[in-house]
């Protein structure tokens, strides 16, 4: 697939009455992986895992970096790839250029609860950025007014909803809500701003995906908890190496 079927596949997969699923990947192998499951449908990277497994702390890992390892995975499959560019560095629209240059065709990109105008700027350089490059880039903006809000959840939605209202406005894909994990409020955030324009982190205690499915939402990652139980697991079996010394006779092969 090239960029502009990859970009519309990822559309469609957004706007079907289906819930898209997306696994979190940082890596070439782990893309691989995720990749040859019969239900992947599309990839996503995590950009906390990435900055971790190059020994950055999230967020504070170099554009040129980011670009070069989301690279090594666009190139690990055929899938499309939504990729986590953190809050669109210091040019937004052209950061979005240089991802689509290298094959990724949606991205999450997250106001870090910046001034309002601000952040509706972002999002609109963005979006004007892949229409110059004629490729109908998803965007997933992602607002923290939920996550990084102050006060009772009762007050901090309205500024989730105004940000994604706004965001929507602008020609975002979806509006990804971080900490919407009630069946209360995710039916509170859908009657606002609509079915099939929400996405949500699947969180311990979170609602199934299922359950964001019948409420209308569009799509759920996972973040950097792949990698963490990824990791727990590998901490896991050296533990047992430290004192059996044994690979499992059971250890179940890769496909």
């Amino acid at each position: 697939m090239n960029t502009l079927t990859r970009a519309e596949t990822l559309r469609d997969l957004h706007q079907a009455p289906e819930i898209l699923r997306v696994i979190n990947v940082w890596d070439a192998i782990s893309t691989k992986v995720v990749a040859d499951l019969p239900g992947t449908r599309a990839i996503a990277t995590a950009g906390h895992s990435i900055a971790a497994s190059l020994g950055y702390v999230d967020g504070g890992m170099p554009l040129q970096v980011a670009l070069d390892a989301i690279e090594v995975i666009v190139k690990a499959t055929e899938l499309p790839v939504t990729a986590d560019l953190d809050d669109g560095y210091a040019e937004p629209g052209e950061t979005i250029r240089r991802a689509i240059a290298i094959g990724v065709v949606g991205a999450n990109v997250e106001d870090r609860l910046k001034p309002f105008d601000e952040s509706v700027a972002g999002v609109r350089a963005i979006i004007a950025a892949a229409e110059a490059e004629g490729v109908p880039f998803q965007l997933n903006a992602r607002t923290d007014a939920i996550a990084r809000g102050t006060g009772p959840l009762s007050e901090r939605l309205p500024e989730a909803i105004k940000r994604g209202r706004a965001f929507l406005a602008e020609g975002a894909s979806l509006v990804f809500i971080p900490g919407l994990m009630d069946r209360e409020s995710v039916e509170h955030v859908v009657a606002e701003l609509g079915r099939n324009t929400v996405s949500v982190i699947g969180l311990p205690g979170a609602l199934t995906a299922a359950e964001y499915q019948e409420l209308g939402i569009a799509r759920i990652s996972y973040g950097p908890l792949v990698q963490r139980v990824t990791l727990l697991a590998l901490q896991d079996l050296a533990q047992d190496l430290y004192g059996s010394g044994v690979i499992p006779v059971d250890l179940p092969a890769l496909n």
